[in-house]
């Protein structure tokens, strides 16, 4: 057997081991009955994000001092979850508003623990606005995204491994490399594109079920957007959708549930 056919068997053997990993990860989500490949279970998940929450705590510089901010986005997030089919999930669900005054950002760790930095909640001009923060971030959770993107992070790299084997060059390893990466890299940002979408709706869902006003998740994506700037790189090269997207999208959903409930 010569060595590029020994390659490509070694490589197809790789890519086959990871693609029945991966579909051998088949969960039913509890909440939305969605079937879904995860690399953990809800237990794991709950576990490794009371285990991750200090370090992410530390890394933005620790939670703010202020009693009234800390409570006022624990008692709107926990308002969230005890009004929807979040409360009913196994997860605990814990709101820390981190000090970091410069960095935009809200986001979520598996199992329910939930972030958003005083450089996001200072450009929130209301209680419903930060409701469609934390709904959205709620739904990350419920969605199980951090398990999901695990998992096809699993497979990518297998592929990604089996590919190098394959592609491999001794005058040029590195271009070859490069390219099986750039592939794998492309396809986890769209995954994390349809779960920002995903999210969106749950958390517009949420606000609907809460009394809070859907629209304002809308006013979300604008200040976000505002707050970009221009540095907003193509859509296709980043995990987020870019707001005037997720915009349209949630005024859709936002039609449909209002559809829904005036029947």
């Amino acid at each position: 057997m010569n060595n590029s056919k020994g390659k490509l068997i070694i490589a197809a053997l790789i890519a086959i081991a990871a693609i029945i990993s991966y579909y051998s990860k088949t969960d039913v989500n509890p909440v939305t009955g969605e079937k879904q490949r995860v690399s953990l279970t809800q237990e794991q998940e709950v576990a490794l994000g009371l285990h991750s929450a200090p370090e992410m705590i530390r890394e933005f510089g620790g939670e703010v001092s202020d009693p009234k901010i800390r409570d006022m986005v624990s008692r709107v997030g926990q308002k969230i979850v005890n009004g929807t089919e979040a409360g009913k999930s196994v997860y605990k669900f814990d709101f820390h508003t981190l000090a970091d005054p410069n960095t935009v950002n809200a986001f979520a760790l598996p199992g329910g623990q939930i972030f958003i930095t005083m450089g996001l909640l200072k450009l929130l001009q209301t209680e419903d606005q930060l409701a469609g923060v934390l709904g959205h971030e709620i739904g990350h959770v419920i969605g199980r995204h951090s398990a999901e993107h695990m998992a096809k992070e699993e497979l990518t790299q297998g592929l990604v491994s089996a590919t190098d084997i394959a592609m491999y060059d001794p005058n040029s390893p590195n271009m070859q490399s490069s390219i099986a990466r750039y592939v794998g890299s492309m396809i986890n940002m769209k995954f994390g594109r349809e779960d920002e979408i995903e999210a969106d709706r749950f958390g517009v869902k949420y606000m609907f079920e809460t009394g809070y006003q859907p629209e304002a998740q809308m006013e979300v994506m604008k200040i976000l957007k505002q707050a970009s700037g221009n540095q907003r790189q193509p859509e296709f090269l980043s995990t987020h959708p870019d707001p005037e997207n997720r915009i349209a999208e949630i005024q859709k959903y936002i039609n449909e549930l209002k559809s829904k409930k005036n029947k």
